[in-house]
């Protein structure tokens, strides 16, 4: 079989972990402390991530960058921006008591920064994925990449986690400097010497331009519909992102150590998640040849289960410390990373589908689909929580109407799954899926 081999796959699996790494620290972390620590508005960190998302809206132009050269470049210089940008975001959140508006100015900047880093090196990497592996391992790449990456979320959230208590400003900087440094660390290690040395000539070859490219993907109805269910089921997703933390310590009294522990729980279960459907699928590849809309029952099934815990979430809101809160955003991380990993998996086997040198450009048109949707409902749900607590006059309430809401649009992406040919007809995950 031609393409990288499961060594490569698990080495640029490194570089996606080092990625979620970073990101993972900013959009949770941070959110938490500036609003927790330093009294800010929900709003505040939910706008800067919303911007950090809005900015990803050039994924497209940076896959489509990289379709016609070496993708590596674009992976470290990536890493390198990101890097940067975390470190920088974590100097403003340490400015907020002192000098807010200097430090909401810097936010904005290290925000950028993080954008155009995860856009450049995240759709980067997916694209590499995409046209350097054997169209038969793709799913399996995807997993194993996903996977690597719910680790980095896990370890990284639990060591910071326990490093950040008792909560100090300068504890706060040494704490995400160092992961930053050793973030871009690993992502070097993990990409140098493995992109194919023909790659970027076959791409060129058959690179096109950019305006062109885009009409193409306009009038693949398969990718057309994908991108649509992707901008859904990322808004369901989103929200939990920037209000889980901060509904844990206004609501639960957790520390900022306790609540960076709790999405460690959170991730691990989405890990097991993930896991659970490559077993799956490993074992349907062994009995078919396509298992048509299994891949999809998958997908539905995450999407109702997370629909399930975000209800549970809801209630938790209204019922207080005495709700068995860690339980529950260990079964939603589970449900999570069941969604995600079948969902992955239908946009890899799409992006390689449209031929050499258009990887880039489709993986950066899914992922700006997903940036949009993440700055929107992300925002969306703090802005939520920050106008119920104003207009009804109570936290809990608030917390219970956003996680409602929530949980009917995973209902509606449930819904779009069942007509979408893209997660239907993708690639089933085979019998190659086994992790090493």
């Amino acid at each position: 079989m031609t393409g990288l081999g499961w060594p490569s796959i698990v080495r640029l699996g490194l570089v996606q972990s080092a990625i979620g790494a970073i990101v993972v620290l900013t959009t949770t972390t941070l959110n938490r402390v500036m609003v927790v620590e330093y009294g800010l508005a929900v709003t505040v960190p939910a706008g800067l991530v919303a911007w950090h998302y809005a900015v990803q809206l050039t994924r497209a132009r940076w896959g489509h960058g990289s379709d016609g050269a070496r993708r590596t470049p674009w992976i470290v210089g990536g890493m390198a921006l990101l890097a940067l940008g975390a470190m920088l975001a974590a100097l403003a959140t340490t400015w907020m008591a002192d000098a807010r508006l200097a430090a909401i100015a810097l936010a904005v900047v290290a925000f950028t920064l993080i954008g155009v880093g995860v856009g450049a090196a995240g759709t980067s990497l997916l694209a590499l994925l995409a046209s350097a592996v054997a169209p038969a391992r793709r799913p399996a790449a995807a997993a194993i990449t996903w996977i690597m990456m719910i680790v980095g979320f896990v370890v990284t959230t639990g060591i910071a986690g326990a490093l950040l208590d008792p909560f100090s400003a300068h504890r706060l900087l040494a704490v995400i400097g160092g992961v930053c440094l050793t973030a871009f660390a690993v992502a070097l290690a993990g990409i140098v010497g493995v992109e194919p040395a023909a790659a970027a000539t076959v791409a060129a070859a058959a690179r096109i331009d950019f305006r062109a490219a885009l009409r193409e993907i306009a009038a693949d109805h398969r990718a057309r519909r994908f991108t649509v269910f992707v901008a859904v089921s990322m808004v369901a997703y989103s929200p939990q992102e920037l209000i889980l933390e901060p509904m844990a310590g206004l609501l639960f009294g957790y520390t900022p150590g306790q609540s960076t522990s709790l999405a460690s729980l959170q991730h691990s279960g989405a890990l097991l998640g993930m896991i659970l459907v490559g077993v799956g699928g490993n074992a349907l590849g062994r009995r078919s040849t396509g298992g048509p809309g299994w891949m999809r029952g998958w997908t539905i099934a995450g999407c109702l289960g997370s629909a399930a815990a975000l209800g549970l979430l809801a209630l938790a809101a209204v019922t207080g410390p005495g709700f068995p809160l860690r339980p529950t955003v260990f079964v939603l991380g589970l449900a999570n990373g069941i969604f995600a990993v079948a969902a992955i998996g239908s946009m890899m086997g799409l992006a390689g589908g449209g031929g050499p040198g258009r990887e880039g450009v489709r993986m950066g048109v899914w992922g700006a689909a997903q940036a949009i949707a993440f700055a929107v409902g992300g925002f969306a749900g703090a802005a939520g929580v920050d106008l119920g607590r104003r207009l009804i006059g109570s936290t809990p309430s608030a917390f219970l109407a956003v996680f409602t809401v929530e949980a009917l649009v995973f209902v509606a992406a449930a819904f779009l799954a069942l007509r979408v040919d893209a997660v239907a007809r993708a690639p089933v995950f085979t019998a190659s899926l086994v992790k090493g």
